[in-house]
């Protein structure tokens, strides 16, 4: 096993201590960046990433791990490393400015510049630039010498107008030979009748046939040979895909508005000899490509009996083996083994075994179509709602799409004609092992007959099925759980959760035998703090190990490896150490390929400290036992860990802290320890530069600000239990001075101590280090629910903290306000019925009325309400007509008498969470009392704001808000008189009313 320490970077180093730091402001949003796109090169020695501002352009940057070459390419992204190391491809974006001012002046799309296409030899300096490219291709595998680009329409040609004087003089030089002509003419035509003769007549005009329908034309494909530079073209192409090892590259073109003897192609170019074949030819539409791991057999959907504009069309599967003269058809709805009603599914991709000897595709309903001849204005529009729907309407409108494009899986065994249909409406939802390599069995999962108690349950019971790909047969494996059942990537293990038992079944394929493997772990293998009023949900499966050896599955702190058979005893993976020190194991993939766990790979598991938050990573070898490991450091590592595919002991991820903003380490060979760095740079740094390396550290400018400090605060709850929370303070905190304190709550926060938090405009919530850098503290406590109680509970939890807090000299109880979001909002909105010590609260999107809110709808899903409040988030525990009492408990509109706190209300009118009449009920009803209440209504946005103009706006109002009740700053207009309808657009209120002046 090796190791891996946090590395404790000198970023705050450089600016000393005792020197006077700017606050944050609004104005610095652009200026902080993100690393986004990572990329390792197989060899481990070429890294590739983009360095993004929050608005404006992005760099790609493509480095040495050596430290021998760096190459930045500007506004680069969507990048790929070929898989020999040689070449970075990569697309350039047209600069920023460029299209903001495009869109200023409202040009059309095509008027726009497009991207160029960029192609870096690892190590030179030179960059070909190929412009207007519309996408680009490079094999999975192979020799990496391969590239396909598919190029944007053509620019019409730039006609140059004369001046006005050369007009004149080519118009009165056209009037002369025209004259000139008439005058010839003319000659001619009395002389023929001297002479008798037939006057000229025009000739009969050539026959042309009409062309077809007008296609949406392919454009040029250039295929380039990145060893030697030769590029191959092919017009009017509309689709292109290489086979995974990159011998095959198969092309769709698209026939020609113009050229009538031009048609529709799919077309095979053999990388290895340069030929190029035609499959298929005279289609009406192609898609849905598929070829096998070897590259030696295709499979596409086609239609050619239609025209563009057909109702109702009928597709085909078509098939294609090399040494084949064309591709043929294989099924089509006529098929054996196709059931009546049933046609090829245009929108389902079909899918080669891993042995390429079945073939996997998609069945779906024969609609009717539109009846045409029906005018709209004369049709009535409604939906009808049946109590006996599957799902409710709304839910049913916003899943349209979805079920009229559903597919049921059929499956073709070699050469034979005949389909085997795998799905149907009672066996929906299909799954293929993923290394199963003849795939002799399917599972299917089933909702149908459990769907309609999802109103009230939150789910629907599952029902799931082995289903034989050679005869269709299935054999019922289990129903009625609340989980999904999976299957083992070599197909000989179902394995699934059952909730009411509280442990891990297996259905062996073969034999049928039910398993429970876990049954002999005493530890719990569901969420042990789960405070729901429903079944704790299990911690999950980590991974299946290769050829279905073992599976492994999580408690709260450690892995455990499970014998699928249930012959052999679970093993403690991590030796129990996890539980005996708190310290959470988590295991990461190291690449999307990765499906299960070998014998002889590295794994990475991430750590998490309980106690002190901290986190740590470890690569262990398989090969090897499990040492215990606890080493974890002040910081935090990101998501994603990439493995160099041929060298294995070379890994590239982030680290992050509150201190630092995120950086790009690249870990080489050996273990790497260094902790406990005093976050201003004045202890020394130890690392060896042969055992890792710092790529890049983001946002340098940091330094130059207040930024903030953070810590874990823990106190006692009104009910005697222990809470624990973060406490956020501006980094030249002085203890001799008084703060305002904002809380900021949702459920549980305290363990994202480390996380890295970027000024940036805000989607719904306060952003601390904007706040804090700008004198504020900010807290996040945890909050702790009882079943019936989440208003005492955040009570209980949020005004505790407060009055703990009220003890410190360094707070200003006269000036503490509360803010939260969504189900935060929902608990700053019952807490100022319960007290007044707050100056002020925001609450975002709250629920005030839970009896009006039960029933209602989550529009972004068209999911009914009434489960979230029995079973979930809300945690009553209760239908409405159970308990009355605890719905009117709960909901803040019945004590809106109570509240005497200013309240700030976001709630904007395209909410698909929570409904908008929510915060329009909590506003009307404080507006009638006489008490100060606001409400910000963003148009057309949704439950947390999208568009970075209204994420702006809202966060100078929310600054504005707090440092006027929590500061004594000015009101700006809009908090003191509001904006009316007839100013909207026109004034923004957002001056300081001692500033204003019209």
């Amino acid at each position: 096993m090796r190791y891996l320490l946090c590395i404790a970077l000198l970023l705050l180093a450089g600016v000393p201590a005792s020197a006077q730091k700017k606050p944050l402001t609004h104005a610095v949003y652009d200026s902080w960046q993100s690393i986004n796109e990572r990329y390792l090169s197989n060899d481990g020695k070429w890294v590739v990433y983009t360095i993004t501002p929050q608005e404006g352009d992005a760099t790609l940057v493509i480095e040495a791990v050596d430290n021998s070459y760096k190459k930045e390419i500007p506004r680069g992204y969507a990048a790929e490393i070929t898989p020999d190391n040689r070449f970075v491809i990569c697309k350039i974006k047209p600069l920023f400015s460029v299209i903001r001012e495009g869109r200023i002046k409202k040009k059309k799309p095509d008027e726009l510049p497009m991207d160029t296409l960029a192609i870096v030899a690892m190590g030179k300096d030179s960059v070909l630039r190929i412009p207007r490219v519309k996408s680009f291709k490079t094999p999975e595998r192979g020799t990496g010498q391969w590239l396909a680009y598919l190029q944007e329409k053509s620019l019409p040609p730039v006609v140059t107008q004369p001046d006005s004087t050369t007009q004149l003089n080519n118009l009165l030089h056209l009037a002369d030979s025209l004259t000139r002509v008439a005058d010839s003419l003319r000659n001619k035509a009395d002389e023929a009748k001297i002479k008798g003769l037939a006057t000229l007549k025009a000739p009969k005009k050539e026959f042309k046939p009409k062309p077809g329908e007008p296609v949406e034309e392919g454009t040029e494909l250039v295929l380039r040979n990145l060893y030697t530079g030769e590029e191959k073209k092919f017009p009017l192409v509309s689709d292109y895909y290489f086979s995974k090892p990159g011998n095959a590259f198969v092309m769709e073109t698209s026939r020609s508005n113009t050229d009538t003897g031009r048609k529709a192609a799919v077309m095979w170019f053999n990388t290895a000899t340069g030929k190029t074949d035609t499959l298929f030819r005279g289609f009406n539409d192609a898609k849905s490509f598929a070829l096998d791991d070897a590259g030696s057999q295709l499979a596409f959907i086609a239609e050619r009996d239609s025209s563009t504009k057909a109702l109702q069309k009928f597709y085909k599967l078509y098939y294609y083996r090399t040494g084949m003269d064309s591709a043929r058809m294989r099924v089509d709805r006529k098929t054996t083994g196709v059931k009546n009603g049933l046609t090829v599914s245009e929108t389902s991709v079909p899918e080669f075994s891993k042995n390429g000897q079945k073939l996997f595709f998609g069945l779906m309903a024969v609609r009717k179509p539109k009846d045409t001849s029906l005018v709209d204005f004369e049709t009535a529009r409604l939906d009808i709602w049946h109590y006996n729907d599957d799902y409710l309407q709304p839910q049913q409108l916003v899943q349209l799409n979805y079920e009229l494009q559903r597919s049921y899986k059929a499956v073709l065994n070699g050469d034979a004609d005949k389909v085997i249909q795998l799905g149907s409406e009672d066996a929906e939802f299909i799954t293929i092992p993923d290394d199963d390599d003849n795939v002799e069995y399917v599972l299917a999962n089933s909702t149908k007959g459990n769907r309609k108690e999802s109103q009230w349950l939150g789910f629907a019971k599952k029902t799931a099925y082995i289903i034989s790909t050679t005869d269709g047969i299935r054999k019922l494996v289990n129903d009625k759980q609340r989980y999904f059942f999976t299957i083992s990537p070599g197909g000989k293990y179902v394995i699934w959760y059952d909730a009411a038992r509280k442990n891990y079944f297996t259905y062996a394929v073969k034999t049928g035998t039910i398993t429970n493997i876990t049954k002999s772990i005493k530890v719990p293998l569901y969420d042990e703090e789960d405070d729901h009023p429903d079944d704790p949900p299990p911690h999950g499966i980590m991974a299946w190990h290769q050829n279905d050896k073992y599976v492994y599955v999580y408690d709260r702190y450690d892995i455990w490896q499970c014998d699928p058979e249930g012959k052999k005893l679970p093993y403690n993976f991590t030796n129990g150490h996890g539980r005996f020190c708190k310290i959470v194991y988590h295991y990461t993939p190291l690449s999307k390929n990765e499906k299960f766990i070998t014998d002889t790979q590295v794994v990475a598991l991430k750590l998490f400290d309980e106690v002190n938050k901290e986190h740590g990573i470890c690569f262990h070898n398989m090969r090897e036992k499990f040492n215990d490991y606890d080493a974890t450091s002040e910081c935090q590592y990101g998501l994603l860990v990439l493995q160099a595919k041929d060298n294995p002991k070379r890994f590239l991820y982030t680290i992050e802290s509150y201190r630092f903003s995120p950086a790009l380490i690249v870990h080489l060979d050996t273990v790497v320890i260094a902790k406990n760095v005093d976050p201003n740079g004045s202890k020394p740094i130890y690392w060896d530069s042969n055992m890792v390396r710092l790529l890049y550290v983001s946002n340098p400018q940091q330094k130059e600000y207040n930024w903030l400090t953070a810590e874990v605060v823990k106190w006692k709850l009104f009910d005697g239990k222990q809470s624990e929370g973060l406490l956020f303070k501006p980094e030249n905190f002085d203890a001799k001075k008084k703060y305002p304190m904002i809380l900021y709550f949702y459920e549980k926060n305290s363990d994202d101590l480390y996380v890295y938090r970027a000024p940036e405009p805000s989607p719904s919530v306060i952003n601390i280090p904007l706040f804090v850098s700008n004198g504020y503290l900010v807290f996040v406590p945890d909050i702790h629910y009882k079943k019936g109680e989440p208003g005492e509970s955040a009570y209980n939890s949020v005004v505790s903290a407060a009055k703990y807090f009220t003890k410190m000299p360094w707070v200003d109880s006269t000036k503490m306000a509360i803010q939260g979001q969504s189900w935060g909002g929902y608990q700053v909105a019952y807490l100022i019925t319960r007290t007044n010590m707050f100056a002020a609260a925001e609450a975002g999107a709250p629920v005030s009325n839970m009896t009006s809110a039960y029933g209602g709808i989550r529009w972004g899903t068209g999911v009914n309400r009434q489960a979230q409040y029995e079973r979930t988030q809300s945690r009553i525990g209760y239908s409405l007509w159970q308990r009355p009492d605890l719905y009117i408990k709960n909901s803040p509109l019945f004590r809106a008498d109570k509240v005497n706190t200013p309240l700030l209300i976001m709630h904007n009118d395209a909410d698909g969470a929570v409904p908008w009449y929510q915060g329009i009920e909590y506003f009307t009803a404080l507006r009638r009392l006489g008490k100060k209440v606001w409400m910000l209504q963003y148009n057309g946005e949704d439950h947390n704001l999208v568009e970075r103009k209204n994420r702006k706006d809202f966060s100078i109002r929310l600054s504005q808000y707090f440092d006027h009740f929590l500061k004594g700053a000015p009101e700006p207009h809009w908090l003191a008189e509001g904006v009316p309808a007839t100013s909207k657009g026109v004034d923004w209120g957002t001056e300081l009313e001692e500033k204003r002046s019209f």
